[in-house]
């Protein structure tokens, strides 16, 4: 039986001003260090995500939607601002933000650690346009004077500064895995013993929904899995060490159980939206913020992109491109699949428009309507650009070019360019860039003029 938020309950939430019914709800829901092929509906092997691929057959899929980073916090920057990473000068999590390392070939800049307050935002638009805005989860996104409530969020339910819990847990807190730097997750009193997180935030949203769903709402719910620590509920991965053959190809099973979690969990939002009457008003859009983690956690590897390259922290596909998938009833089809490329960037606008609302000039945004209404349809923008001017286990810094089916890929350390046709490579393992130089050189020419006119944060060589 569900338990009722203990916050949601004694927070006394007023009716907007203004509200009318005929507005669309606007839910979104991110997960962490989820990979592009790591649901069944993107032809996952060992997991089970029954909720997700359901919300597909409902909506629309999006083949090569693109996070606007390879890791989290940047990419939830140009979620909420409509800039990218590069414009934002927001380009790596806070923790690192001030303190490049200095033993490198390049040393990497020093960049944003908050979300500016003067950047335009998609929550602040939305609130003056009378909707109620919650925040649930995972922030990154800054210090205390930036959690969500100074950014238009009327609520905020276990945001903070930190990027991931100590432990999935009750009661989530400890010094096991990050430095020993004793964390917690603000916002969750009265747990249970043996409660696991993914559960606890979405019954703190059903609360939630249960107080503000007849008025206008802009629910931002962020769940941790499937990032570290990869913790899951015991009897969850039991079933998939049982599960695991040969012939899989991704093989944690604890992280399968993570996965697991998070898509039942998608199933009781969207069962609880069915339930208030919301879903036919109600524009729901999942995504992941960055490609799946490659390396090892705790001696064991935590997952595969296959069949792409890499993952998180890379600009090869396996860290950027991620699993999206859009449903509005009345807007969407059902079932249907859109392989246009789009970024994380893109649903600033996309959500603005849903709600009716105009966004700003010169962003790095388009919305996604059109290509909702039509998914066989393209949008008029000829080239993404992916900025990454720091070092992480994947990856040295490197900037990025994609142009539909052509993707430049320019490493600052050398300053060697990769060249990749995706529709023909989309595992990105026939470098062409020697045998077409004319048009890698135009490429990345055309990257490194679109950097230099946002000001883009740039790594410089070491002096020695």
């Amino acid at each position: 039986m569900r338990r009722r938020s203990f916050l949601a309950s004694s927070l006394g939430i007023p009716a907007l001003a203004g509200s009318q019914g005929r507005r669309p709800n606007l839910v979104l829901i991110t997960a962490d260090d989820l990979g592009w092929p790591h649901l069944c509906s993107y032809g996952a092997d060992l997991h089970e995500t029954p909720n997700l691929d359901r919300l597909a057959t409902e909506g629309v899929r999006f083949g090569r939607a693109y996070s606007a980073s390879p890791v989290c916090s940047p990419t939830r920057a140009s979620i909420h601002t409509g800039q990218s990473p590069a414009r934002l000068g927001l380009t790596i999590w806070r923790e690192a933000s001030q303190t490049p390392p200095q033993n490198r070939l390049l040393i990497p800049p020093k960049v944003a650690a908050d979300l500016p307050h003067s950047a335009t935002n998609l929550a602040r638009v939305l609130a003056e346009a009378g909707y109620f805005n919650a925040h649930i989860g995972k922030w990154h996104l800054g210090g205390a004077s930036h959690y969500p409530e100074s950014q238009g969020f009327h609520l905020n339910i276990g945001g903070s500064l930190w990027g991931a819990p100590q432990s999935y847990f009750d009661p989530y807190t400890g010094t096991a895995h990050y430095g020993g730097e004793f964390r917690y997750v603000p916002g969750l009193p009265f747990g249970k013993k043996g409660e696991y997180l993914p559960d606890r935030l979405t019954s703190e949203t059903l609360a939630v929904l249960d107080r503000v769903h007849t008025q206008p709402f802009f629910l931002n719910l962020n769940y941790h899995i499937p990032h570290t620590p990869i913790e899951a509920k015991p009897e969850l991965v039991e079933h998939y060490r049982k599960k695991l053959r040969p012939e899989h190809r991704l093989r944690n099973p604890v992280y399968a159980a993570m996965v697991h979690s998070l898509d039942e969990n998608v199933g009781r939002v969207l069962a609880h939206l069915d339930k208030l009457g919301l879903r036919d008003n109600t524009a729901v859009i999942f995504l992941s913020d960055n490609g799946g983690l490659v390396g090892s956690h705790q001696g064991q590897i935590v997952s595969n992109n296959l069949p792409l390259r890499s993952g998180k922290g890379s600009l090869y596909e396996g860290g950027i491109r991620v699993p999206m998938i859009a449903r509005w009833p009345g807007v969407t089809a059902s079932g249907a699949v859109c392989n246009e490329p789009v970024i994380s960037t893109d649903l600033y606008a996309t959500l603005l428009a849903a709600a009716g609302q105009p966004h700003a000039a010169g962003l790095d945004a388009q919305s996604l309507l059109p290509v909702l209404r039509n998914p066989g349809g393209r949008l008029d923008r000829p080239e993404l650009v992916f900025h990454y001017p720091h070092y992480y286990a994947t990856t040295s810094p490197v900037s990025a070019l994609l142009e539909r089916d052509w993707k430049l890929i320019h490493h600052y350390e050398d300053g060697r360019p990769e060249l990749y046709n995706l529709s023909e490579d989309p595992g990105e393992t026939d470098d062409r860039a020697a045998a077409l130089s004319s048009r890698a050189t135009r490429m990345r020419e055309r990257l490194l003029s679109h950097l230099k006119t946002v000001n883009a944060p740039m790594p410089v060589r070491r002096e020695g």
